[in-house]
């Protein structure tokens, strides 16, 4: 069988390899199927073929350093109108620390468990860690910003109640580095130690926030792959011997350039895990030219693809067999698009989910869990957006077990793309020879339809307009309860046979007795 890797335009589609032995779990974008096309693709759930598995915690999300310290952060868009705020000073705001123990926050949050909680970001290349409270009254010399001791105790409990075992980086701006510039582990130490006597442990860590943007990071001027290294090598020592349990991620970069493989390249040997970033555009408070009518459109969805294949080219070439997590995504960099807490970033957002579990990467981390316009939770209410009901419905549809898209006799990751459909599958998460498909139409105007053999459970997606705040299942407006109580999420009970997928709509289909061999441990 020959496979082919293409990302949706036909320009891309010339690119496009063979590639007769190539692992199913490695595929990325959508399967081209020559002669087929049916309006109707049939899907058999029971007979889908395993495409690999993922991390029961891929859906993860980040809380950035400066969120747990207080400090200027990317400043919300206007809650009326979608007009940016102005660039320069104005792209930023004072908050004051996350209150990590809020009831709300800590409900929602243990809802998507289990996950991981990622505590980084570019504030957390210069924040110093306080050894005791009262921490310092400013920020030591070559330090932007102060972690007291009694925030990470709360980033600690925080992720022990919702399920959620702490990733994180480490300082490297200059109060870090000695007289010669060469990185010192003090602060690093601090944190981990801190951990430990928090009762806490830190399961993952990179070094530092994007490497390859070390003027942005507080690196030193003129750091290049070779500082990286050397600094890596001092850091690789410090963590098998201060913490031999976490593992090491790296180098968590965000551009797909030479600077990037570079890095990965000197440091491959000393990794655990291939980790990197991704964001399709900047917003608009950073001069970011992406806008809405794109967002639906296949060069934005396949955009995420793109970026997972170069890392997948990296680590094959530089640390083959070794696990590929995505530490930090979301719509667009800078805090996100205007339109990142509506229901019009739903589709990017499981889109991709699929694409990247389809593709074997096994953990996407979100950014935010709840800060500035790409939060799944509104910051000064914690009131869930669009992108969380999904996150949720992800949480507890889908299991871990990724299944291939078959039609007629070929096996790949959507339906034909003439279909109109980009459709996932997982074994169901909680039955047995179950199957879940997550079908996107992200077509605005036209419905688009397949034909399911076997029963399924309908729990369908939409909103009075894409860029609403509220979103709808099977035609109900999803909010929270008395007590801050999740909604039941009930499904719609659909019959095998022709189904049809309104436009701009996502829906996921519960097949409970699809008896898939694969499936059978749940």
């Amino acid at each position: 069988m020959s496979w082919c890797i293409f990302r949706a335009r036909a320009s891309s589609l010339r690119r496009c390899k063979a590639r007769a032995a190539l692992p199913a779990a490695a595929l990325l974008g959508a399967l081209a199927v020559p002669g087929v096309h049916a309006e109707a693709p049939v899907i058999d759930p029971g007979k889908l073929p395993r495409l690999g598995t993922v991390d029961t915690r891929l859906q993860s999300y980040n809380i950035e350093m400066v969120e747990v310290t207080g400090g200027r952060f990317w400043k919300p868009y206007p809650r009326e109108g979608l007009a940016p705020p102005a660039t320069g000073t104005d792209r930023f705001a004072r908050r004051e620390p996350i209150d990590l123990a809020n009831p709300r926050l800590r409900r929602l949050a243990a809802a998507l468990a289990p996950a991981y909680l990622r505590v980084s970001g570019t504030w957390a290349n210069s924040t110093f860690v306080a050894e005791q409270d009262p921490p310092p009254a400013a920020p030591p010399a070559g330090f932007n910003g102060v972690l007291t001791r009694r925030q990470w105790q709360g980033v600690v409990a925080f992720s022990q109640a919702v399920d959620a075992p702490i990733v994180t980086s480490f300082a490297i701006s200059a109060g870090t580095r000695d007289a010669h510039g060469a990185w010192t582990p003090v602060v690093a130490r601090r944190l981990i130690d801190n951990t430990r006597a928090d009762g806490g442990a830190i399961a993952a860590a990179e070094f530092m926030n994007e490497p390859d943007l070390p003027d942005i990071g507080g690196a030193p001027p003129g750091y290049d792959a070779a500082a990286y290294a050397s600094d890596f090598a001092t850091f690789r020592t410090l963590a098998r011997a201060a913490a031999p349990d976490m593992k090491i991620l790296g180098p968590g970069t965000i551009t797909d350039s030479p600077g990037a493989a570079a890095l990965l390249a000197a440091t491959a040997s000393g990794v655990d895990i291939v980790s990197y970033h991704f964001y399709g555009t900047l917003s608009q408070r950073c001069q970011g030219t992406h806008t809405p009518e794109a967002a639906l459109g296949e060069a934005w969805l396949s955009a995420t693809g793109r970026a997972a294949a170069f890392y997948r080219d990296l680590r094959d070439r530089y640390a083959p067999g070794k696990p590929i997590w995505l530490t930090e995504t979301a719509d667009a960099a800078c805090g996100g698009s205007p339109w990142g807490k509506t229901f019009l970033d739903t589709f990017r957002y499981l889109d991709q989910l699929g694409q990247l579990a389809a593709a074997g990467v096994q953990v996407v981390m979100h950014n935010t869990l709840a800060a500035s316009d790409y939060g799944l939770l509104d910051e000064t209410t914690f009131a869930p957006r669009p992108n969380y009901w999904a996150a949720l419905l992800w949480r507890r549809l889908l299991g871990s077990t990724v299944l291939g898209i078959q039609v007629g006799v070929q096996v790949g990751i959507h339906v034909p793309t003439e279909s109109g459909l980009h459709v996932y599958a997982h074994c169901a998460r909680g039955a047995p020879g179950g199957v879940t498909l997550l079908v996107i139409n992200p077509d605005r105007v036209t419905s688009h339809s397949l034909t399911l053999v076997g029963a399924s459970q309908r729990y369908t997606l939409d909103a009075a307009t894409l860029q609403a705040a509220t979103v709808r299942l099977n035609g109900s407006a999803l909010a929270l309860g008395a007590d801050d109580a999740l909604p039941a999420l009930d499904a719609v009970a659909t019959d095998a046979g022709p189904l049809a997928f309104a436009p701009a709509s996502i829906t996921f289909l519960v097949v409970p007795a699809a008896g898939n061999s694969v499936c059978r441990g749940g």
